[in-house]
């Protein structure tokens, strides 16, 4: 790709924004080096890659690069026979660790979730964890040469801090010597080289034995290494040089096993580098908001809210755009500052990230394009390039880019024709257009032109398109819009601007009666335009709400069909048992059968003979006849309002409200649902109307209505509250002859339903209670079965 264009379209302000989020040198150098590929396969391999470290980065976070470094020069000179520093030693372990700590990483998450790119790079690593514990044992994170790296420098720094000691004592007894004190400068010890001396006064040198190792700017102190210490110092040096070979020895054997282990390192240090360059990927992924877009080579480009990645996303329109699909060029004319020449760099910028394997800012859906190049000339009217202010320089940068396109280029021009004479650059402008379009490669321009209108109308593959502008405001809305040319709004600004009406007439008189027409046109166009967009969007609401019911109604459904679906399982599974039951009761009849005919022949008591028959008839399943006997009984009587019945088909115990024809609205619980009768099966006649007893003595009388709901609401009340009308509604629900009621609390904290379950396991009106079934109000309803 050209280098000129890649700064034309701020490409390099983009890999800036990346490398900011490298973690390694290697990862850094790949990010500076990134360039758009024109190949779909590579394109697609690098934006799947940017995929599953996306996952990753918004599963876990960034991968543990920490202590990783470009260890390549340091690995050379391990195998041609140097000896490494301690740092670069160090350097070599912490690079190892990351790479084991980073392959685990990857791993782990490929157990979680799927990332076979990212997999294979860590699968590909060899962990070195002998070689990095080896080092990190013998030096410490400081650089420094650990005491414990051998044996040996452990004794020798031992002998040297004993001899510094010694040293250090003696020259402190003679600091504390009066007759010493008043030759000295300061009463300290200090080093000069490794030698260990005190400050003496210039006038006392002669009377003050022992080797002169420095003196002080102005002479007057001189630093001397008395001769009672010459001897201690000369034996420090000796141990400090002793020190200096073990520790050469320790690097060298540490940096040969850094040469053994220097190929299977080399190979790390590449993949880390892919790993790192991935994840820089996706955490700028994560921080523009972006998401992978589709990849074709066809041409194709469909845009979905794009943005400019460089521009507060906040504050920009985003861009709706085709290109490729129904036409292969679009010509977007209408006055400056209308935010043309952004849209051109959207479309541009944006197909270079996605053919570097970046995702781009732009909604979920959007499709681009591989092109073999991307070729463009933008004006300075933006200030992006000062070189491209000339009419000439613009022909020059036009007349490379004809001669290199190829059908799977895309082109972007801005202003074309500009900069010369207005007849002559349209003319012009119309004949480079069909040029490119005959080529077939796929266009964006822009232009000032009245002309190039009609032109895109007459031409197949062609379209129209202008930015929208609010005459109302006076400003642009910086949305495109394809299918509508530009208007100038030159009237209609100076009109709002306050200019003479006499003289915007007189204006509109000299405009020739084809450009007013070609106007009115384009403002019917326009108004259309912004109908259809209102019924559009009133229409994908409506849309939306639809959906939203639908997928309710889809999975209360799904949630019905589960329920149904255990419950029947659990019925044929009660029946199954039953069945077994009965067959292997009968099986033992039949045995003892034939064993008292065995022991007894032909003389079988009869008695023993019924007994045997009553055990038979006792054995055989009662789900089966009890479900008979309840549909004869059904069958014998009406089912009437008030009836307890069940729903064959949801296996679910109600009552009828009313009757309405062949149906029936029956309580299920908290709702009520209308049910055919042939699915109602009669379990309970509704209790007859009481009659009130007249005795001598008293008269019960009921304070109530008769008609006593089967449900109590306690939802927002206390459990106090809750427990007086529970009771209350037990003692009106017993006297109604309820079969069963649902005292509904809710699911909260569970405290209110464990308090009326208490209670309920306590009152002697209760049978046996349960939470609700499926359709009944689940945990957030007790039935209570009444006696």
């Amino acid at each position: 790709m050209d280098s000129k264009i890649l700064h034309t379209l701020e490409y390099a302000k983009i890999i800036h924004k990346l490398v900011q989020h490298t973690a390694t040198p290697m990862g850094l150098q790949m990010a500076e080096d990134l360039t758009p590929n024109s190949e779909l396969e590579q394109v697609a391999h690098a934006l799947q890659a940017t995929a599953e470290a996306s996952d990753a980065y918004r599963l876990k976070g960034n991968a543990p690069f920490r202590g990783v470094a470009d260890i390549r020069a340091h690995l050379k000179r391990a195998v041609i026979g140097g000896t490494l520093s301690p740092i670069e030693l160090l350097e070599i372990a912490l690079t190892a660790r990351g790479a084991r700590r980073v392959r685990n990483h990857v791993l782990h998450l490929h157990e979680e979730k799927p990332m076979p790119l990212l997999a294979h790079l860590a699968e590909s690593m060899y962990p070195r964890r002998e070689l990095e514990d080896e080092i990190l044992d013998c030096i410490e994170e400081t650089g420094e040469v650990l005491d414990s790296a051998s044996p040996e420098l452990a004794r020798i720094r031992r002998e040297l801090r004993q001899g510094e000691g010694k040293v250090r004592e003696k020259l402190e007894g003679m600091l504390r010597s009066s007759s010493v004190q008043k030759m000295l400068q300061d009463s300290l010890i200090t080093l000069r080289g490794d030698r260990y001396v005190i400050p003496v006064k210039q006038e006392y040198r002669g009377h003050f034995g022992g080797i002169v190792h420095d003196q002080s700017n102005s002479g007057a102190t001189l630093f001397i290494e008395p001769e009672a210490v010459v001897a201690m110092n000369n034996k420090l040096r000796e141990t400090k040089a002793a020190e200096a070979r073990e520790i050469e020895r320790i690097l060298q054997k540490l940096t040969a096993l850094a040469a053994e282990a220097a190929e299977d390192l080399a190979i790390n240090h590449d993949y880390l580098a892919h790993l790192d360059f991935a994840f820089a990927k996706a955490q700028l992924a994560h921080e523009m908001k972006a998401e992978q877009p589709r990849m074709n080579d066809e041409g194709r480009i469909i845009m979905k809210r794009g943005f400019h990645p460089l521009l507060d996303r906040d504050k920009a329109v985003p861009l709706h755009l085709e290109l490729g699909v129904s036409h292969t060029g679009i010509i977007v004319t209408g006055p400056n500052t209308g935010g043309k020449t952004v849209a051109l760099k959207t479309v541009g910028l944006l197909s270079l990230m996605a053919m570097s394997g970046m995702f781009v800012p732009a909604d979920d859906g959007t499709e681009l394009c591989v092109f073999d190049a991307i070729y463009a000339d933008i004006g300075d009217e933006q200030s992006i390039e000062q070189s491209l202010s000339t009419f000439s320089s613009h022909m020059t940068n036009i007349i490379r880019i004809l001669r290199e396109m190829t059908p799977r280029s895309l082109v972007l021009l801005d202003e074309l024709g500009a900069g010369t004479d207005p007849a002559e650059g349209s003319a012009l402008a119309i004949s480079i257009l069909d040029h490119i379009h005959r080529t077939g490669c796929r266009l964006l321009a822009t232009t000032h032109y009245s002309e190039l209108k009609a032109y895109a109308y007459n031409r197949s593959g062609l379209i129209n398109a202008s930015m929208e502008f609010d005459v109302a405001t006076l400003s642009p809305t910086y949305r495109l819009l394809v299918g509508v040319p530009g208007r100038s709004n030159a009237f209609a600004i100076a009109e709002r601007l306050g200019l003479d009406k006499m003289i915007i007439q007189q204006a509109r008189g000299e405009v020739s009666e084809d450009d007013l027409r070609v106007e009115n046109m384009i403002q019917s166009l326009e108004r259309d335009r912004q109908s259809a967009e209102q019924e559009r969007a009133g229409a994908e609401q409506l849309r939306r709400e639809l959906e939203e019911e639908r997928n309710l109604y889809d999975e209360e459904l799904r949630r019905f069909e589960e329920q149904r679906e255990r419950m029947l399982a659990k019925a044929q599974e009660e029946a199954r048992q039953a069945v077994q039951k009965a067959r292997r009761e009968a099986d033992e009849i039949i045995q003892e059968l034939r064993q008292l005919q065995r022991e007894e022949g032909a003389s079988v008591k009869d008695h023993k003979l019924t007994e045997a028959r009553k055990r038979l008839e006792e054995a055989s399943p009662q789900l089966v006849q009890g479900r008979q006997n309840s549909r004869v009984a059904a069958s014998e009587r009406a089912i009437e309002s008030g009836d307890e019945v069940r729903v064959h088909s949801l296996n679910q115990r109600g009552h009828v409200v009313e009757l309405s024809g062949s149906e029936a609205l029956v309580q299920l619980g908290i709702m009520k649902m209308k049910v055919k009768l042939t699915d109602l099966e009669l379990v309970k006649q509704a209790p007859a109307p009481k009659v009130a007893l007249k005795a001598a003595a008293a008269t019960l009388k009921r304070t109530r209505e008769d008609n006593v709901k089967m449900e109590l609401d306690l939802r927002g009340s206390n459990l106090d509250e809750s427990i007086i009308e529970v009771d209350r509604f037990l003692d009106e629900s017993f006297l109604s002859g309820m079969g069963q009621v649902y005292i509904i609390h809710g699911k909260g904290t569970g405290v209110l339903r464990a308090g009326i379950q208490d209670f309920l396991r306590r009152h002697s009106h209760v049978k046996s209670y349960r939470l609700g079934n499926y359709g009944e109000g689940g945990a957030g309803v007790t039935v209570a079965e009444l006696k």
